[in-house]
């Protein structure tokens, strides 16, 4: 089931023309929401900062806007079935929204975190990194490459090796009392789910910095963890091929930092 167009389609194949861009170059944006309490309107849906940065690409594109009322009415109707929802748009303003579940193993992941591994090959370069396009194929195969060699995860570098986010969010480190996070850039994804934690964090009054991750500096980690809309926090237990001295102990201690931001909007829901 998944909604294209104006339409909510029950089958598990699109029809496409084989001149659509969409499909010949991955001209499409997208955004990953994951719907809570089966609510747009739940705060930790975000569902206006995911059409604001849709919004925004299709400006620095100048692409037509889609219909924003089509795209409301089929996600309402797909988050009856779904908790995570994709919403395509495509560069004539047509929108594709598929549903998908959290992973099994969400909650074994938030408790006692995952395997990373940091890219080998800098080439793989992100396509307008600032921007969620349908050209996606530097981080699939990042992840693809980590998932064969046992890791959940895979960490993307510049081209001189500065970590900037991991295949599929956004990175935070611990060390002597402060959070920190990669500076934005050009080559960073602007995660919702980021800029949400970075105003918790400051509103608690919780030290954060905001930096370039070199590889000296994420050697002096305690601690180190990812973010997205789908996952909300979590963290590594170890990164391969890397000595870090990551204290798995120290997450029950430091963790509830990010993790209170989101148990507390569900206490107040």
């Amino acid at each position: 089931m998944y909604w294209y167009n104006g339409e909510l389609i029950e089958d598990e194949r699109i029809s496409l023309g084989i001149d659509d861009i969409g499909l010949l170059y991955g001209a499409t944006l997208f955004t990953t929401l994951r719907i809570y309490q089966q609510s747009l309107e739940h705060p930790l849906t975000h569902w206006q900062e995911h059409l604001k940065r849709l919004h925004s690409s299709l400006q620095v594109f100048h692409w037509p806007d889609p219909d924003w009322r089509r795209i409301r009415q089929g996600a309402e109707k797909l988050s009856l079935f779904y908790p995570v929802l994709r919403i395509t748009i495509f560069a004539d303003g047509r929108e594709w929204i598929k549903g998908r579940f959290l992973p099994e193993d969400l909650s074994i992941r938030q408790e006692q975190g995952i395997i990373g591994w940091v890219i080998d090959n800098p080439a793989w370069q992100r396509v307008l990194g600032e921007h969620k396009t349908g050209n996606y194929l530097t981080p699939w195969l990042a992840s693809q490459t980590a998932q064969k060699k046992g890791s959940k995860e895979a960490i993307l570098v510049d081209r001189v090796g500065n970590w900037l986010e991991t295949s599929t969010g956004n990175l935070w480190g611990w060390k002597d009392n402060c959070w920190y996070s990669p500076l934005l850039t050009a080559d960073i994804l602007p995660g919702i789910g980021r800029s949400a934690l970075i105003g918790w964090l400051k509103k608690q009054n919780i030290s954060l910095q905001e930096n370039l991750w070199t590889p000296e500096f994420v050697r002096t980690l305690q601690a180190i963890a990812y973010s997205n809309s789908l996952v909300e926090i979590i963290p590594f237990n170890s990164i391969l091929g890397w000595d870090l001295q990551i204290n798995t102990a120290i997450y029950r201690e430091v963790l509830p930092d990010l993790q209170q931001y989101f148990s507390s909007q569900l206490e107040n829901k």
